[in-house]
C-alpha cells in the first residue's frame, strides 16, 4: 500500500513538472529567440545587447507613465478643460524643460567617468517620481506637475546618456546607424507591449500604471550597472559644440572641436532632423485635441487617436527596419530624400484634408514616424563619419539635446493653434519647409561631394 501510494505520488510529482515545463515553454522560447536576435552579431560580447535591454525597460516605464498621464490630464475630463489642463502641464514641464535641455548636454559631458550610474540615476528617479505622482493622478492636482517635470527631465537625461554610450559598445561587425536601429526597435516593441499593460492596470485604478511603473524602473536601475565598465572610460574624448570658429580662417592650424568644424553635412543634418522633430511634437499635440473633438469618419475619440498611434509606430518602426537595411549608405540624400517626403505628404494633407480626413490623418502621422526615424539614423551615420573620434561621444549628446528641445517648441505651436484641420496641416507643412529651406540643397551638394572630411581637433 505505501508503495502503491508512493508510486501515485511519483507519478503526479512527474505530471506536475512535465505541465510545468510545458506552461513554462511558449516563454523561454520567446525569451531565448529575443535573446538571440539582441546578442547577434556581436552584440553580446560588445555589451550593445544589455544596452538593447536596458532601452526596452526604459521604454516601458515611460510608456505606463504617459498612459497614467494621459488618463488623467486628458481623457478623464472634457475637451475644453483637458485642453487647459494640458495647457497647464506645457507650462509648468515643458517650459522649464526648454530651458534645462541645453544644459543637460554639457553637464552630463563633465561626467564621463559616471555614464552607469547617471543612468542608474535617471531609472531611480523616475521610479520615486512614480511613486509621488501616485498619490496625485487622481485628483489631477497641482503637484502633479512638478512631479511630470522631473520625469521629462530624467528621461531626456537617460536618452542624451543613451547616444552617447553607443559608441562605447559598437560591435566590430555592425555599424553604429544598425546598431542604434537595433536600440530603437526594441524600445518600440517594449512601448507596444506596456501601452496595453499600463491600460490594462489603469482599470484597477488610476495610480496602478504609476506602481507599474516604479517596478519597470527599479529593474531599470539594476540592469544600468550590469553594462560593461568600458561604458564609463572617457579615454580618448573631448567635449564638442555646436558653434566654433571656421576650420578655414585656421590657416592650417588645429582648431577646436565642435559640429562646425566638420563641414556642413552634420549641421544640414542637424537643421532636418530639428524639423522633422517639431513636426512629430506638433502633430502629438495637435491630433490629440483635433482627433478629440473632430473623430475620424463613424469612429470615436479614442479609436481615432488609437489609430493614428498605430500609423506613427508603424512608420517609426518601418522607418528604423529601413535604415537598417542601408546602413551607412548616403545619409545625406536619404535625409533630402524624407525632407522631401514628408513636405509632399503634408502638403497633399492640407489640400485634402477636407474630402478625405481619415486618409490624410494616417498618412501624416506614418509619413512623420518613417520620416523621423530614418533621418536620425542618417544623422547618426554623419555624425559617425564626419566627426572626430575625440568628440563624437559630446556631439551625440549635444545634437540629442537639440533635438528634443525642437520637439518642445513644435509642441508648444500645436497647442496654440485653433482646431481646424487644414490650418493644422498647412503648419505642419510649413514646420517641414523651413527645414528643407534650411537643409536641402546643402544636403544634396554635400552627398554628391560624398561627405565632409574633419578637420584636424585640438
Amino acid at each position: 500500500m505505501p508503495a502503491g501510494g508512493g508510486g501515485a505520488e511519483g507519478r503526479a510529482r512527474r505530471a506536475g513538472r512535465a505541465a510545468g515545463r510545458a506552461l513554462r515553454r511558449p516563454f523561454t522560447g520567446v525569451a531565448r529567440r529575443l535573446r538571440r536576435v539582441t546578442h547577434a552579431h556581436g552584440a553580446g560580447e560588445s555589451g550593445l545587447a544589455k544596452l538593447i535591454e536596458l532601452h526596452a525597460v526604459n521604454s516601458a516605464g515611460d510608456m505606463m507613465i504617459t498612459v497614467a498621464l494621459a488618463s488623467t490630464v486628458f481623457f478623464s475630463v472634457p475637451t475644453n478643460e483637458a485642453r487647459g489642463r494640458v495647457a497647464l502641464y506645457l507650462a509648468v514641464t515643458m517650459a522649464p524643460f526648454a530651458l534645462l535641455a541645453p544644459v543637460v548636454g554639457p553637464l552630463l559631458d563633465r561626467v564621463p567617468h559616471g555614464r552607469r550610474a547617471a543612468m542608474a540615476g535617471a531609472m531611480l528617479a523616475r521610479a520615486l517620481l512614480a511613486l509621488t505622482m501616485s498619490g496625485a493622478v487622481a485628483g489631477g492636482g497641482l503637484q502633479l506637475y512638478p512631479a511630470a517635470l522631473g520625469v521629462l527631465v530624467a528621461s531626456k537625461a537617460y536618452g542624451v546618456v543613451r547616444s552617447a554610450v553607443v559608441p562605447r559598445l559598437l560591435p566590430p561587425r555592425i555599424s553604429l546607424v544598425k546598431a542604434n536601429s537595433r536600440v530603437t526597435l526594441a524600445g518600440l516593441v517594449a512601448t507596444g507591449v506596456a501601452a496595453p499593460a499600463g491600460a490594462g492596470l489603469h482599470l484597477l485604478g488610476p495610480a496602478w500604471p504609476l506602481y507599474g511603473a516604479f517596478v519597470v524602473f527599479v529593474a531599470g536601475t539594476c540592469l544600468s550597472f550590469s553594462l560593461p565598465h568600458k561604458v564609463d572610460s572617457a579615454r580618448g574624448e573631448a567635449r564638442a559644440r555646436l558653434a566654433s570658429g571656421d576650420a578655414g580662417a585656421s590657416g592650417g592650424r588645429p582648431v577646436k572641436a565642435g559640429l562646425r568644424t566638420v563641414g556642413p553635412s552634420v549641421l544640414h543634418g542637424l537643421h532636418a532632423n530639428a524639423a522633422l522633430r517639431a513636426l512629430s511634437g506638433f502633430l502629438t499635440f495637435f491630433l490629440a485635441f483635433l482627433l478629440r473633438a473632430q473623430p475620424l469618419g463613424g469612429l470615436g475619440a479614442a479609436a481615432s487617436l488609437g489609430l493614428v498611434a498605430v500609423a506613427a509606430g508603424a512608420g517609426n518602426a518601418l522607418g528604423t527596419a529601413v535604415g537598417a537595411w542601408l546602413k551607412a549608405r548616403g545619409p545625406e540624400p536619404i535625409v533630402a530624400a524624407v525632407l522631401g517626403l514628408a513636405l509632399g505628404v503634408t502638403v497633399l494633407a492640407a489640400v485634402f484634408y477636407g474630402v478625405m480626413a481619415v486618409v490624410v490623418v494616417t498618412a501624416v502621422a506614418a509619413t512623420a514616424g518613417l520620416c523621423q526615424a530614418l533621418a536620425k539614423l542618417s544623422l547618426d551615420a554623419m555624425i559617425q563619419r564626419d566627426v572626430p573620434e575625440g568628440v563624437r561621444t559630446s556631439a551625440f549628446a549635444r545634437s540629442e539635446t537639440a533635438l528634443q528641445l525642437a520637439w518642445v517648441v513644435g509642441g508648444a505651436i500645436g497647442i496654440s493653434l485653433p482646431l481646424i484641420g487644414v490650418v493644422g496641416m498647412v503648419v505642419a507643412a510649413g514646420l517641414v519647409a523651413v527645414g528643407a529651406a534650411l537643409a536641402g540643397r546643402g544636403l544634396l551638394g554635400a552627398g554628391r561631394r560624398g561627405g565632409s572630411a574633419a578637420p584636424r581637433v585640438a
